[in-house]
């Protein structure tokens, strides 16, 4: 087994800073077309604040060749734009992002699957009733954990008191660790359906309140592969099942029980 079966737990001082679920599909232009009237009216009442942006990509011309001048260089750049359509909860902690080749739920106020699942249901359905997308190109489910040792009553404590020594690398080296200024790595690992990868990006970070450092762990489960639009919510399921598996793989017993965990 890839991770361990562990019972899930939630824990009441959840280091889960946000969870981003992306859906790709091939471009829908009708998308960027119009705006997206009828799919706001299904996704309003949970998503009611709306907004539009348009996001840039610069080209640079064909003819044009480096070096030039930087005070040239924005009048001879071509500019494309891909609309991107946001709409967002009363709160602004829950987010919808649709493009004319993808869909986006994310939030900064994850507590458990079930709820999220709920929040992604209607924005799903409502896609693919409205703009029927042939398939999906890409799944993926995003979660980005900061551990934050003074919330956790934890000052103070050694990185390897809290993560195992294969999540911490370097840092784990008794002689070398406590000298570690700077960290990032990055880890690709297939999952066992044997069409999904797990992207494992972990790295020592500084809150911006408190200047405190901080150790991220951001697993990316994804499928790059075509997925029938039927198949998309049991593929999530999956790596949602393996993201709690990953997790307390990454740590150790002291900061399972740190983050003080509840029974499902």
């Amino acid at each position: 087994m890839l991770f361990p079966e562990i019972r899930r737990v939630i824990y009441k001082k959840n280091p889960l800073a946000r969870v981003i679920c992306q859906l790709r599909f091939p471009p829908i232009l009708k998308i960027d077309a119009e705006t997206p009237v009828e799919f706001q009216d299904c996704v309003r009442k949970e998503f009611p604040n709306y907004s539009e942006k348009i996001e840039l990509a610069m080209r640079p011309h064909p003819r044009v060749q480096d070096p030039i001048p930087h005070e040239l260089l924005s009048d001879m750049l071509r500019t494309t734009g891909t609309k991107n359509y946001e709409f967002s909860s009363e709160d602004g902690q829950w987010k919808i992002n649709l493009t004319r080749t993808f869909i986006a739920l994310s939030t900064d106020r994850y507590e458990v699957w079930e709820d999220f699942k709920q929040k992604l249901d209607i924005p799903l359905k409502t896609l693919i009733n409205v703009y029927s997308p042939s398939h999906f190109s890409r799944i993926g489910l995003r979660y980005r954990d900061v551990i934050q040792r003074s919330v956790l009553d934890l000052d103070g404590v050694s990185w390897t008191d809290l993560l195992q020594a294969q999540i911490l690398g370097v840092l784990a080296d008794s002689d070398i660790g406590n000298s570690v200024q700077n960290l990032e790595s990055v880890y690709e690992i297939s999952l066992p359906d044997g069409e999904s990868t797990v992207r494992i990006s972990t790295q020592l970070t500084q809150d911006r309140n408190a200047g405190e450092v901080c150790y991220v762990i951001d697993s990316d489960f994804f499928k790059a592969r075509k997925t029938s639009t039927n198949d998309v919510i049991g593929k999530l399921d999956y790596f949602n099942q393996h993201a709690f598996r990953l997790f307390r793989w990454c740590i150790t017993e002291r900061l399972h029980k740190s983050m003080e965990p509840q029974e499902k």
